[in-house]
């Protein structure tokens, strides 16, 4: 297997085990981390998240669609360090389109289903990230860039 088919494998994995990431919005050019709960698609190249449309989040991803969701397998082990992966993905938002919800909406309550009450609220926007590239961190130091044409 190649070395891309193997990141992609190892993405996917990580974004499979894990449901809480850190999404990095900003706003007047001052940076926002917000936690949320997210799922993604089997090519990876889509992810998706919930939020109420008052939030200052989804205030700053209309306003800054650029977007970098961090997700990682840490523990609290000091010792964790060189076994941990991270996974920066970066790209652009938007509500989930209308010919698009039903799907995305199935796959973030088969990742969430604690979460369904919360995205079936009239006031939740159903978001999607179209993934421009991975940043894969892994070894404490090891960096391998995944990019996907958009």
């Amino acid at each position: 297997m190649a070395n891309r088919e193997l990141t992609q494998q190892a993405v996917r994995e990580l974004l499979t085990a894990e449901s809480l990431a850190v999404l990095s919005t900003q706003h007047e050019g001052r940076p926002y981390a917000s936690l949320v709960g997210f799922a993604a698609s089997e090519d990876l190249r889509t992810l998706v998240f919930a939020t109420m449309r008052t939030t200052r989040k989804f205030s700053y991803l209309t306003a800054a669609p650029y977007v970098a969701l961090l997700v990682d397998n840490r523990s609290k082990d000091t010792g964790d360090f060189h076994h941990a992966m991270a996974v920066t993905a970066t790209g652009w938002v938007a509500e989930a389109p209308l010919r698009e919800y039903e799907s995305l909406l199935q796959s973030y309550l088969s990742k969430l289903p604690h979460l369904e009450e919360f995205v079936r609220s009239p006031n939740c926007a159903l978001v999607k990230i179209t993934v421009e590239t991975y940043y894969v961190v892994s070894r404490f130091q090891n960096v391998i860039e995944l990019h996907f044409e958009l």
